[in-house]
């Protein structure tokens, strides 16, 4: 089972180098790899997890709606994406239930930065997949955390999926840089040990990134961008579904846990 998770944003990842984009071209470059991703997954004929900031849906409700009206699972990515407060854990929620029309279960910190789970779980969400259990210089250090699903506060906590052993993350630079063989054989590993595969990736990498100017981003994050990023996630779905692979949204994922946890406990 693999879940695929898009981060649905206000493009401001150039801010962190130095850059500056307008609002406007915030949203027009996500909503450009959106509409990327949206058409791939029709054709690919699978279901997968939006996280989606507040911010960005009120901005663009049309996508919010076409992302459910095509069976897609919209969460919540908070309410900005570069700015926090523990009112926005409630408040995106309740903003992106009123302009999907759907239960919103679901939380993805925006940069996979720390966030107090008991705060999740007074948000009202059934899950937080804000971890990525491993060590990204500059960022987290996450080698004491669990490398697969586990709860706390009663929230089902679901990380990114990292290799065995030196948990390396199998998370979106890595699908920029690396050669796909390899991507597919540690996938492959990860999936053996955990039984599943919890992927995230962002919509602006769906969109030509090579312009060092305008966003000043180092070669590794530009990397196999637009039209490249698309052809090496659609053979990557291509591969996974070949070796018998499902697809599923994260909230489907969840519900099977908790109705196992039910059975476990009744018998």
């Amino acid at each position: 089972m693999i879940l695929l998770g898009f981060d649905v944003e206000e493009f401001d990842m150039p801010f962190e180098y130095g850059k500056s984009i307008t609002f406007d071209e915030q949203l027009e470059i996500s909503t450009r790899g959106t509409n990327i991703i949206l058409g791939l997954l029709k054709q690919k004929n699978i279901k997968v997890t939006f996280f989606c900031t507040a911010n960005y849906a009120i901005n663009k409700p049309d996508i919010i709606k076409q992302m459910v009206a095509e069976g897609h699972e919209v969460a919540s990515h908070g309410y900005y994406h570069s700015d926090f407060k523990v009112e926005h854990l409630r408040q995106s929620k309740l903003a992106l239930e009123e302009i999907s029309g759907t239960e919103v279960t679901g939380f993805r910190m925006a940069r996979m930065m720390p966030v107090d789970e008991a705060e999740i779980a007074r948000a009202g969400y059934e899950y937080n997949s804000s971890i990525n259990p491993t060590w990204l210089p500059g960022r987290y250090n996450n080698f004491n955390k669990p490398r697969s699903w586990f709860y706390d506060h009663d929230v089902l906590q679901i990380p990114a999926s990292v290799s065995p052993l030196i948990r390396f993350p199998l998370f979106w630079l890595s699908f920029h840089n690396l050669p796909l063989s390899l991507l597919k054989r540690m996938a492959s590993a990860a999936h053996k040990k955990d039984g599943y595969l919890n992927l995230y990736f962002h919509p602006w990498e769906f969109t030509d990134l090579h312009d060092k100017e305008k966003f000043g981003f180092p070669g590794y994050v530009s990397k196999n961008s637009g039209d490249a990023f698309v052809a090496r996630i659609a053979d990557f779905i291509d591969w996974a579904t070949d070796n018998c692979y499902t697809f599923e949204r994260t909230d489907a994922f969840c519900s099977k846990i908790k109705n196992k946890g039910k059975l476990t406990m009744v018998s």
